[in-house]
């Protein structure tokens, strides 16, 4: 269900909570099957400390994944921690329901999420209502003059163009290696391929990446 349009309030407040990706709490301990098998298996079956648990152990990784696919942009009427919040809800509403056929629950909560956003996207495109100024990505604060912050908005929205324009899988193995904060074992579970794999993919991501800026003059 899409939320609702919020108020100039609250986008607001939304703005001034605001923590970009770099400054969230990376996951606290290990994500890998192995660790959260069992805390899966008691939340499923409803334990309330479980699922308390395994929700703070999702939801800063759910949150760094869309800010850092979302860029910290308002799409419209949804933000990044809209979309956030909505893949929370339904990784617990998809709880009772998980069977271990033994991948990855990271896998479904990755699933999820992308699916969310690409969601959240195709709303916006939908959307015919006349767009508002894009919301800089923190609030101004001392040392952060309007020039240097426009520099920074700049050269945020020519990496999101050059990430763009690597293969999806580049994209996500980065947004996850770099943005959340995932081990490459804990990549590879979440996109259901090796841990070697996501080495090789993100050296050569990285190298591409790095011959683009050289071409642009970066």
């Amino acid at each position: 269900m899409t939320a609702p349009p919020r108020t100039t309030e609250e986008s607001a407040s939304s703005l001034r909570d605001y923590r970009t990706p770099e400054t969230l709490p990376r996951p606290g301990g290990r994500l890998t099957k192995e660790d959260l098998d069992p805390l899966v298996k008691d939340a499923g079956e409803g334990n309330p400390a479980a699922i308390h648990s395994l929700l703070q152990m999702i939801e800063p990784v759910v949150v760094r994944y869309c800010r850092a696919r979302m860029g910290g942009r308002d799409l419209s009427y949804l933000s990044a921690d809209d979309v956030a919040q909505e893949v929370c809800l339904a990784v617990l509403k998809a709880l009772p329901d998980y069977q271990d056929r033994g991948g990855s629950f990271l896998y479904l909560v990755h699933a999820i999420a992308a699916n969310k956003v690409a969601d959240a996207y195709r709303a916006v495109a939908r959307d015919r209502s006349e767009p508002v100024p894009e919301l800089p990505e923190r609030p101004l604060v001392a040392g952060n003059e309007p020039e240097s912050h426009a520099l920074h908005l700049d050269l945020g929205a020519r990496l999101g163009r050059l990430l763009a324009s690597l293969p999806r899988v580049q994209q996500e193995i980065l947004t996850l290696r770099i943005a959340v904060g995932f081990s490459a074992t804990e990549t590879a579970e979440a996109l259901g391929i090796s841990p070697g794999n996501v080495r090789v993919t993100q050296h050569r991501a990285l190298t591409r990446l790095r011959g683009m800026i050289h071409d642009d003059e970066f």
